[in-house]
């Protein structure tokens, strides 16, 4: 027979294990009620917000249907090379997205950069689908502007998982990633490796699945220390994409957001862009 001392032990074993179970619990339900502020860092401008960049650009509100305004910057330049279609990270709006995307104009391309739902001046329902589809509406507007062999893709951070999907459903010249992962699941489990962060993602972008079915040619830029999307995230990628056509280059010491800091990213992308 069990000691009074034994069933006192017991009874607050069973207490701890109660309360920690309901932690576990609360913690599950603040993971899936709170992800999209999470995953989603948006900056709301005004309407009559007026962008100022140093190179020419038209201001474009695209309508991929009723409910839905995409505000959109489009870089032209005289004579250009190609044009690349920029999908930014997760924080932000088009008045900084637009200033870092004038780097590539200034190599003699036009780009088109938009803001995502909610970001911006952007307006409309936010969900996974909605990415792809705005994505593939603002793709379809280039394509009708350009040659397809003159498009180039690019994904940065949260936006290279939209790139990487467009470029497994399109054909354009080449797909760039910056900092990207092989899918949120995988980020998040990263993060919370105690949650079932796979039941209760409703944004689970899986760029492994949608790389495999890219047909042109592939630029991944990792850096070791990124404490956002961890070098392995990318690595699993990279792994998964087809060899023949992938690059991968790794920064040492590289981190989420300094990548443009290192002399091999200006060589690569002027190799690339020439």
């Amino acid at each position: 027979m069990l000691t009074m001392a034994q069933n006192r032990i017991k009874r607050r074993l069973k207490k701890v294990i109660l309360i920690l179970l309901i932690i576990y619990i609360m913690v599950s339900s603040l993971l899936y009620l709170l992800q999209e502020k999470m995953l989603f860092l948006p900056t709301v401008l005004e309407q009559d917000y007026a962008f100022e960049f140093s190179q020419p650009f038209e201001e474009l509100f695209l309508k991929p249907n009723d409910e839905t305004v995409i505000n959109a910057i489009h870089f032209k330049v005289e004579n250009p090379k190609g044009i690349i279609l920029y999908f930014h990270g997760n924080a932000g709006d088009l008045s900084r997205w637009g200033t870092i995307t004038e780097y590539f104009v200034e190599k003699q391309y036009d780009v088109l950069v938009m803001d995502y739902r909610t970001y911006g001046k952007s307006t409309g329902v936010l969900s996974e689908q909605a990415l792809y589809d705005d994505a593939q509406f603002c793709y379809d507007y280039i394509k009708d502007r350009y040659a397809e062999n003159d498009i180039s893709l690019y994904g940065r951070s949260l936006g290279s998982g939209i790139a990487t999907y467009l470029a497994s459903k399109n054909k354009p010249k080449q797909l760039i990633l910056e900092t990207p992962y092989y899918s949120i699941t995988d980020v998040a489990q990263s993060r919370f490796p105690m949650f079932p962060v796979e039941k209760l993602l409703k944004y689970k972008l899986p760029s492994f699945q949608y790389v495999q079915k890219v047909s042109c040619s592939i630029t991944i830029f990792h850096g070791t220390d990124d404490l956002v999307v961890p070098y392995k995230s990318a690595k699993k990628l990279f792994e998964t994409s087809p060899k023949s056509i992938t690059t991968f280059i790794t920064f040492k010491k590289g981190t989420h957001n300094n990548l443009a800091e290192f002399e091999i990213y200006h060589k690569t992308i002027n190799s690339i862009l020439e």
